[in-house]
């Protein structure tokens, strides 16, 4: 893994058990953290929602939905992997899911990992800069201070932010400072 690369938040799922801990097994080996497991399109559309963005990596058919509906349900900065079998990915017209054909060597899953987060890194820009250091730190310092998860602390600037009409840089700034 690169170092200062952005980390994208990656979601394993399957309808099995056993699916998921093996891919979550080869990712963590592999040095790619594991956000969270899901079993169900509900738990992924609830995973996402929690992070905003991520890469979900779909092994097999779900049971509560359509690949194809989950696809649509996602946001644009989410990206999907899904392994099926070749019949099986066959059936989907979504555009914007890759798929890898099943079954699928370790290598392939990990090569197909890496270059989506690039891709993930790539459709991030404003992760590089400054702005997002500064309002990273400040939320970073929010968590330690107030005891807060990283979700809260995000939300706690951001409406702060928008309730005083400045930019959330220019709030984290303050906290950074200590000017709040």
């Amino acid at each position: 893994r690169k170092e200062g690369m952005s980390v994208v938040r990656i979601i394993v799922a399957s309808r099995t058990e056993n699916n998921c801990n093996q891919l979550s097994a080869l990712l963590t080996s592999a040095g790619f953290p594991v956000f969270r497991v899901c079993h169900s399109g509900n738990e992924i559309r609830r995973a996402v929602h929690e992070c905003d963005d991520a890469l979900v990596l779909l092994a097999g058919n779900l049971t509560d939905c359509l690949v194809d509906d989950l696809a649509v349900d996602l946001p644009e900065k989410t990206l999907l992997l899904w392994m099926a079998r070749p019949q099986i990915l066959s059936m989907c017209e979504a555009g914007n899911i890759f798929r890898l054909e099943a079954p699928c060597h370790s290598g392939a899953i990990l090569g197909a990992v890496e270059m989506l987060s690039q891709l993930h890194q790539m459709r991030m820009p404003r992760r590089q800069g400054s702005p997002y250091e500064i309002v990273e730190q400040a939320k970073q310092m929010l968590m330690r201070q107030e005891n807060l998860s990283e979700k809260e602390a995000y939300r706690q600037m951001q409406r702060y932010a928008m309730n005083h009409g400045i930019k959330m840089e220019t709030y984290a700034q303050a906290v950074i400072q200590g000017v709040r």
